[in-house]
């Protein structure tokens, strides 16, 4: 269970920082590649994991009737998505048919679900920008899902955008892209990537003053540990 105050933290870090501290412990594939924010957000979208899986369509048993099925699982995942997680979609980077279209996200949004990630594309994408509502994928795609993908398992474990995710792990997107945190390591990714970030803003504002990044960025000059340190005790 994703602590709230592990939540909160995670909301004020960079992507780019949780992926650093994701490498130092060898986790290199936690990346989903290839998404972006169908709008800019103030704060990172932050939830646990919920998974819907797509294989390819077989064209006899994805007619459009196959939607006035209520066990239909594309609908099911929206349905029993919970709030506060992020439901992650494996459409095989394929976007030549959308992963679900603006009506579904808007349910979605209104159980609140903290956002979406596909590696394909919604349909309504505009409207979707529009929405207060963290959504990432590929590009924008007309053809409903059923011309391409059928769904096959929700919260299963999955591959999205080449990353390994499991029901559970917590998702975190920004401006940069996507980052899947193994859950185990939720807490300490959070509290790491907060002291990163301290410190990566304090780099920033001498940078800024006209400070050279040689012996700052990595800290390597033990004058600029003494001012960094001297730093953080004044906050």
């Amino acid at each position: 269970m994703l602590k709230p105050e592990t939540r909160a933290a995670l909301t004020k870090v960079s992507t780019a920082t949780i992926a650093t501290s994701l490498f130092k412990r060898g986790l290199r594939n936690q990346a989903i590649q290839g998404v972006t924010p169908l709008s800019p957000r103030a704060e990172s979208m932050v939830g646990e994991a919920f998974t819907l899986r797509y294989i390819p369509a077989r064209e006899d048993l994805n007619p459009l009737s196959a939607f006035r099925d209520r066990g239909h699982l594309q609908r099911q995942a929206v349905e029993t998505c919970p709030p506060g997680a992020v439901l992650v979609i494996d459409s095989r980077k394929d976007a030549r048919a959308a992963s679900a279209g603006g009506i579904l996200l808007t349910r979605l949004m209104q159980r609140g679900a903290a956002g979406v990630v596909t590696d394909g594309g919604f349909r309504d994408s505009a409207e979707i920008a529009a929405m207060d509502f963290a959504a990432y994928h590929t590009k924008p795609s007309a053809p409903t899902n059923l011309t391409l993908h059928h769904a096959i398992a929700v919260n299963d474990p999955i591959g999205c955008g080449d990353a390994p995710v499991f029901p559970g792990d917590v998702i975190v997107g920004d401006a940069d892209g996507v980052m899947v945190i193994p859950a185990h390591l939720a807490d300490e990714i959070a509290e790491e990537a907060t002291n990163m970030t301290l410190f990566e803003d304090y780099v920033t504002a001498r940078v800024r003053e006209g400070a050279s990044v040689l012996g700052l960025y990595p800290l390597t000059d033990p004058e600029w540990e003494r001012k960094f340190e001297a730093y953080k005790n004044n906050l």
